[in-house]
């Protein structure tokens, strides 16, 4: 890696598309780009029972740890490794394991909050929001949890209606106005391109 990283985040709702589109430029880029998920660096919670672990509001700013994902953006900045934490959704919390990610030219960061703060906000060179219909979103996510997460379908409902729903609206969908790229959907093919010969341009800028 040869000059600062680029550092392109992705935020949206719920079951928006945000991981789909980040995944698809990884695929493109393979190695060339580093990508961090916000969700991992949701705050551990080894002092509470499963139970109480559940009922926590994972959708408010407060549930993540911020400091430790500004950190390790100053470290990848300074051409250094990271430890990224690995979180368990299946368990409500953080494992103990970690997953070493190296620094890349460009740095994908991807969360429905990466917007929310302007410390995160003041690290990226582009801001994307990927947004979608609340009853794409919410179907989805359905399907997602039930499928890779092995929730059950009152769990879900309860949680959508209780914090998922209302901090979207909140702290979600507010932070739109951040954005210097609104793209509906994921599988936008359009948008797609554009970020990707964006990128392209970038890479060659830096080698």
């Amino acid at each position: 890696m040869s000059k600062t990283p680029f550092i392109i985040g992705i935020a949206g709702g719920t079951g928006s598309g945000k991981s789909t589109f980040t995944n698809r430029l990884k695929d493109i880029f393979k190695d060339q780009v580093t990508v961090l998920y916000y969700d991992n660096y949701y705050k551990a919670h080894n002092d509470l029972p499963f139970e109480e672990r559940k009922k926590i509001n994972y959708d408010h700013p407060d549930a993540f740890e911020t400091e430790l994902l500004l950190e390790h953006l100053k470290m990848l900045k300074a051409g250094k490794s990271i430890e990224c934490p690995v979180y368990d959704y299946k368990q409500h919390n953080r494992t103990d394991e970690v997953t070493i990610v190296e620094p890349r030219d460009i740095i994908l960061l991807e969360g429905i909050l990466v917007l929310a703060d302007s410390r995160l906000r003041d690290q990226m060179d582009i801001k994307i929001f990927v947004e979608a219909d609340a009853d794409e979103r919410i179907l989805r996510r359905v399907v997602r949890d039930v499928k890779e997460r092995g929730r059950d379908i009152d769990n879900i409902v309860e949680q959508y209606l209780t914090t998922v729903k209302p901090m979207h609206y909140l702290y979600v969908e507010p932070t739109r106005v951040y954005a210097d790229l609104v793209i509906n959907s994921g599988m936008n093919d359009m948008a797609l391109d554009v970020m990707a010969t964006k990128i392209n341009s970038l890479i060659e800028c830096k080698n």
